[in-house]
C-alpha cells in the first residue's frame, strides 16, 4: 500500500519507491530506500510528517504516494 494510506504512529517497511528516475533518487536521498523502517508521524490534509533514519522528514501526498509500504 502506498504510505499515504498509513496509520499514524504505525511503523511499516518500505518495499519499493516509483515514480521516474529524479523523483526515486530524490527520495532515496530523503532516506526512503526498500527495507528501511518509517513511521507516520503526522498527517495534515495529505501532507505526511514521516520518521525514517533517526530523522523527520515532511513530504507531500503526492511523493508519499510513489513509496510502497
Amino acid at each position: 500500500m502506498p504510505l499515504s494510506m498509513m496509520k499514524t504512529g504505525e511503523p511499516g517497511t518500505v518495499r519499493r519507491v516509483g515514480g521516474r528516475a529524479e523523483t526515486r533518487r530524490f527520495l532515496e536521498n530523503l532516506g526512503f530506500v526498500a527495507g528501511c523502517i518509517v513511521t507516520v508521524v503526522s498527517d495534515t490534509g495529505g501532507n505526511l510528517i514521516v520518521n525514517v533514519k533517526d530523522a523527520r522528514v515532511a513530504i507531500g501526498k503526492d511523493m508519499a504516494n510513489k513509496i510502497l509500504v
